[in-house]
C-alpha cells in the first residue's frame, strides 16, 4: 500500500512540473509551485524507500525473503522486518482446506490467507455407486528445516500456487485411491473409518498402487434366528470387479511417491470426511434397506421373543416339578422319620418291659429265699422242743404267711428261662412245688 502511494506521490510530482512548463498558469498549477513539486516526489520518493526497506511481519505466518542480491531468508517471528526491497513469500503455518457440499441456495465461502474452499466433488466408489463428498484437512508447513522451507517456497513461490497445484491434486488423488478400494455398501456398514485412515494415509506418506483383481461372490444366503438357521441357494457364484492395494513380496505397500507432499516439508494434521451426499438412487436403495432391515429386526425380536417364552415355560414347568419334588421328599423325610421314631420307641419300650421283667423277677426270688429262711428258722424252732399245739400253731401260722405271701407276689406276664419265652404258670407251679417238697422233707425228719 505504501509502495503505491509512494510510486503515486512521484509520479504526482514530477506530471506537475513538466505540466508547468507547459500549460497556461491556473489555480491548481499555481499551487504546485516548483519547491513543492520536489517535496512531493521526494516524498513519494522516501515512501517507496521504506516500503522497500521493510515489511511487517504477521503472527502465524512465515516469510520466505528472496533478496535483490540473491540470497533468500526464513522469518518466522512476527514485527516490522528489513527485506532490503526484495520479494517475499508468505505461507501459513496452517492452512485449512474444506471440499464443501453446497446445497441449492447455498453460497461457497470466501477464501483467505490460510483458508481455501472449494464446492465438493462427485466421486464413484468401487460398486459404481457415486456421491459427493466434503472433507476437511490441515496442512502445515515446516518451519524447523529453513531449507526445505525455503526450497518448497522458491519452487512454489505463493501460498495460492502450493495449495491449487500440490495440496488439492493430491487430496483428489487420495479422495479417488481411497473410493476405489471400497464399495459404497461397505462404507456404511461400518467402514467409514477404515476410510478416514486410508485418505490420510496416502496424503502423508505417497498415493497407493491399486491392482485389479476379481472376488467370488456367492448369492447363498444365510437366514435363520435363534433356533433356526438355514441356507437358501439362490443362484450360481459370480465375480465381481474390485480393486486392493498392491503390495511388494514382503507384504509392504507399494506407494507412488513421484508427487507427495513430504517433497515440500507439508505435514498433514488433518485429514478427515466431513460428509457423503450419496446420489438418489442409492439414497432409495438405502431407505428399502432400512425399511428391510427394520422388518427383519422386528421379526427377529418377535422369533427371540416366542423362543424365550418358550423357554419361560419350560423353565416354570421345571420349577413346579421341583417344587413338587421338594414337597414329596419332605413328606417322605417326615414319615421315615416317624416309623424310624416308632421303631425306636418299640425297641426302647422292649428294653424296659425287659429290665422290669428282671427286677421283678429278682424280687420274686428275693421274697422266696426269705421264705425259704423262715421256713427253715420256724423249723428248727419246732425240732428243738415246742408243743404238739405249738407246732400246729406255728405250722399253721407258716402256710399262712406263705400264702399271703404268694398271694401278693406280682410276677411279669412273660419271662426268659433258658429259652424263647416262659409262663408265670410255670414259675409258680416251681415255687410251690419247691414248698410242698420242703413240708414232705419236714415230715419225714420227723
Amino acid at each position: 500500500m505504501l509502495t503505491t502511494l509512494g510510486i503515486l506521490l512521484i509520479i504526482i510530482g514530477l506530471l506537475s512540473i513538466i505540466l508547468k512548463s507547459i500549460i497556461k498558469p491556473n489555480k491548481v498549477i499555481n499551487w504546485f509551485t516548483k519547491t513543492r513539486s520536489i517535496q512531493i516526489t521526494l516524498l513519494g520518493i522516501l515512501m517507496s524507500i521504506i516500503t522497500g526497506m521493510f515489511f511487517y511481519a504477521d503472527a502465524g505466518t512465515a516469510y520466505a525473503v528472496q533478496y535483490i542480491s540473491g540470497g533468500d531468508k526464513m522469518i518466522t517471528t512476527q514485527g516490522i522486518k528489513l527485506k532490503w526491497w526484495g520479494r517475499i513469500i508468505p505461507l501459513s503455518y496452517e492452512t485449512s482446506i474444506k471440499d464443501i457440499i453446497i446445497k441449492p441456495g447455498d453460497e461457497l465461502p470466501k477464501n483467505s490467507q490460510g483458508i481455501y474452499n472449494r464446492k465438493a466433488q462427485k466421486w464413484e466408489f468401487s460398486d459404481a455407486i457415486k456421491a459427493e463428498i466434503s472433507t476437511s484437512v490441515i496442512v502445515g508447513v515446516n518451519i524447523n528445516d529453513e531449507e526445505v522451507f525455503l526450497n518448497m517456497a522458491d519452487r512454489n513461490r505463493s501460498e495460492a500456487k502450493l495449495i491449487y497445484g500440490r495440496v488439492l491434486p493430491n487430496i483428489d488423488a487420495a479422495i479417488k485411491n481411497t473410493c476405489k478400494l471400497m464399495d459404497a455398501q461397505d462404507y456404511i456398514s461400518g467402514q467409514a473409518s477404515d476410510f478416514d485412515r486410508y485418505f490420510r494415509d496416502q496424503l502423508e506418506n505417497g498415493m497407493y498402487q491399486v491392482e485389479l483383481y476379481y472376488e467370488s461372490q456367492s448369492n447363498n444366503e444365510i437366514v435363520g434366528d435363534t433356533t433356526t438357521v438355514r441356507k437358501i441357494n439362490i443362484g450360481k457364484a459370480s465375480k465381481q470387479k474390485k480393486f486392493r492395494i498392491k503390495r511388494d513380496k514382503n507384504g509392504e505397500i507399494i506407494r507412488d511417491n513421484s508427487n507427495t507432499l513430504k517433497q515440500y516439508g507439508l505435514k498433514i494434521y488433518q485429514a478427515q470426511v466431513t460428509g457423503i451426499d450419496w446420489e438418489e438412487s442409492f439414497d432409495k436403495r438405502l431407505d428399502l434397506q432400512k425399511n428391510e432391515v427394520a422388518q427383519t429386526q422386528l421379526e427377529k425380536q418377535q422369533a427371540e421373543r416366542e423362543y424365550y417364552r418358550a423357554k419361560k415355560e419350560v423353565a416354570k414347568g421345571e420349577s413346579e416339578k421341583a417344587k413338587e419334588r421338594a414337597r414329596l421328599e419332605k413328606v417322605q423325610i417326615q414319615q421315615t422319620i416317624a416309623a424310624e421314631t416308632e421303631a425306636k420307641v418299640a425297641e426302647f419300650n422292649l428294653i424296659k418291659e425287659k429290665k422290669q421283667y428282671e427286677v421283678e423277677l429278682y424280687k420274686a426270688k428275693s421274697k422266696k429265699v426269705a421264705a425259704d429262711a423262715q421256713y427253715y428258722e420256724n423249723s428248727k424252732l419246732v425240732s428243738a422242743g415246742l408243743t404238739p399245739q405249738e407246732k400246729a400253731e406255728w405250722n399253721y401260722k407258716t402256710a399262712v404267711g406263705v400264702a399271703q405271701q404268694l398271694k401278693d407276689l406280682k410276677l411279669p406276664q412273660t419271662y426268659i428261662e433258658g429259652s424263647k419265652g416262659g409262663s408265670n404258670n410255670n414259675l409258680l407251679q416251681s415255687l410251690i412245688g419247691a414248698d410242698l417238697a420242703k413240708k414232705i422233707m419236714s415230715k419225714n425228719n420227723k
